[in-house]
């Protein structure tokens, strides 16, 4: 069993959850004090990770459509005025 602290989860989720992955049982420690323990489900720890392959999403979702400086601009400002507003 892997133990991990609670800044470990906040900070290197992603070393976590690999371990998950794995199949490992984790215990989390606060201070020293184990709070509590992770473990993987059944299917997460039998099934192999999926890679993704972006570039193919990426044109899925954009076709070949390739963006000039000021679309990007102002689907980034339109984004922030969600954002703030």
């Amino acid at each position: 069993m892997r133990t991990v602290t609670v800044r470990d989860l906040r900070n290197n989720f992603s070393k976590v959850e690999s371990w998950l992955g794995e199949g490992e049982e984790i215990r989390i420690e606060k201070r020293g004090k184990p709070i509590g323990y992770l473990s993987a489900t059944p299917r997460t720890a039998t099934e192999p990770r999926r890679k993704v392959d972006w570039a193919a999403r990426r044109k899925e979702i954009w076709g070949d459509r390739c963006f000039s400086e000021e679309e990007v601009r102002a689907m980034r400002e339109y984004e922030l005025e969600g954002e703030q507003g």
